[in-house]
C-alpha cells in the first residue's frame, strides 16, 4: 500500500514539474504570440543559461545517483570485507520475498547483533540468496557479518560471506536511459529554438518557458524532500550512526507537545527527554518526530528506550524508529 502511495505521488509530482508547465506555457502562447522584437535579449539569455545551467545540475545528479552509486557501493563492501568489524548475528525473522521462478531467493531478514558500542539492535535488511539449498537464512540461525566501523557509508553492514559484482546489462541499460533523457532534453532545446525563435535568436525564452520551469520544478522536489527527510523524518546517515555507533538507555519522558506541523495529516510531537548516561551524567535532549496517530500512545508513556552517541549525548533516537529503518545489501 505504501509502496503504491509512493508511485502514486511520485507520477503526481511528476505531471506538475513537466507536463503541466509544458501545457500551461503552449496554451498561453497560442492565445497571446508575445512580440520578440521588443525582448531583452540580454535577459533571454541569462534565461537560457540558467536553463541549461539548472538541466546540467539535473544530468549529473541523476548520473551519480543512477550509476556511480552502484560503483561506489559495490567498493564500499570490497573495502568491508577487507576492514569490517566482525560480529555474530541471529536471525529472529525471515521473509521469503522473491517471485516463483526466479534464479535466486529474496529474503527479508530480521537481525539481532550487538553494534560497535556494544548494545544489541536489530537490523532489517534485504538479501539475494543463490544458494538457497544450504537454508542459511531460518529463523534461530546465525550468520556472520560485517559493520562499518565509522557507520557513515553504505552499506553499513554486509553478511560476511556476501560476493558482489555488478550486472553489466543493467549498467549499460541505465547508461542508455540516462543518455536518452539527455538526448530528449537537447532536442527540447533545438525543437523550441526552430519553432519559437522566428529569426530572433533566444528572445522568446521567459521566465515560463518549459526549458526553465521544468528543471527548477524537478531540483525543487529534490530539495524539499531533502529537507522533509532530515528535518522530520531523520536523516538516514545520522539515524544509521546513532543506531550503529550509539548506546541504548532507558529515557524519562518529561513531556510531548505538539508542535502545529502535520505530515500526511499525522501530527510532529516534540519530546523532551532525560537520560543518564555511561559515566552516570544526565543529559536533556529534545527529539521531534511523525507520530502515527496510530502510536500516539507513546506521548503517554513515562520511560521510552532510546540510543544516543557516546560523544554526543544531545543526538538521540527512539529505538522504536532505529528497528524499522532498513538496508539492502
Amino acid at each position: 500500500m505504501k509502496q503504491g502511495l509512493s508511485i502514486f505521488w511520485i507520477l503526481y509530482m511528476l505531471f506538475f514539474a513537466i507536463p503541466f508547465p509544458m501545457l500551461l506555457y503552449y496554451n498561453i502562447k497560442s492565445d497571446n504570440m508575445p512580440n520578440l522584437m521588443e525582448r531583452d535579449p540580454w535577459l533571454s539569455l541569462s534565461l537560457v543559461g540558467v536553463s541549461v545551467l539548472l538541466w546540467i545540475i539535473l544530468l549529473i545528479g541523476y548520473y551519480r545517483k543512477w550509476v556511480i552509486r552502484t560503483f561506489s557501493i559495490k567498493r564500499n563492501i570490497e573495502k568491508l570485507k577487507n576492514t569490517g568489524e566482525p560480529r555474530e548475528a541471529k536471525i529472529i525473522a525471515a521473509v521469503k520475498v522473491s517471485k516463483p521462478n526466479v534464479a535466486y531467493d529474496t529474503y527479508e531478514l530480521t537481525l539481532q547483533f550487538k553494534n560497535l558500542a556494544g548494545s544489541e539492535i536489530r537490523q532489517k535488511t534485504t538479501i539475494n540468496d543463490s544458494k538457497s539449498y544450504e537454508r542459511r537464512y531460518e529463523v534461530g540461525k546465525t550468520v556472520g557479518i560485517l559493520l562499518d566501523k565509522e557507520a557513515n557509508k553504505v552499506p553499513y553492514l554486509i553478511i560476511a560471506s556476501t560476493e558482489v559484482s555488478i550486472n553489466k546489462t543493467i549498467v549499460v541499460l541505465v547508461n542508455l536511459a540516462w543518455l536518452a533523457f539527455t538526448c530528449i532534453v537537447a532536442g527540447y532545446f533545438v525543437y523550441s529554438y526552430s519553432s519559437e525563435s522566428e529569426g530572433m535568436g533566444w528572445r522568446f525564452m521567459s521566465l515560463g518557458h518549459p526549458l526553465l520551469v521544468c528543471p527548477a520544478a524537478l531540483l525543487f522536489y529534490r530539495i524539499l524532500g531533502a529537507i522533509i527527510h532530515s528535518k522530520f523524518l531523520g536523516k538516514p546517515n545520522e539515524l544509521f550512526l546513532i543506531k550503529f555507533k550509539g548506546i541504548r538507555t532507558t529515557a524519562r519522558l518529561i513531556k510531548a507537545s505538539q508542535t502545529g506541523m502535520y505530515i500526511n495529516e499525522q501530527p510532529m510531537i516534540n519530546f523532551e527527554l532525560e537520560f543518564t548516561d555511561q559515566h552516570n551524567q544526565k543529559h536533556k535532549a529534545n527529539l521531534k518526530k511523525i507520530v502515527d496517530l496510530l502510536d500516539l500512545d507513546i506521548t503517554k508513556q513515562e520511560h521510552v528506550s532510546i540510543f544516543y552517541l557516546k560523544e554526543n549525548p544531545q543526538k538521540i533516537a527512539l529505538e522504536k524508529d532505529l528497528n524499522e529503518i532498513k538496508g539492502e545489501f
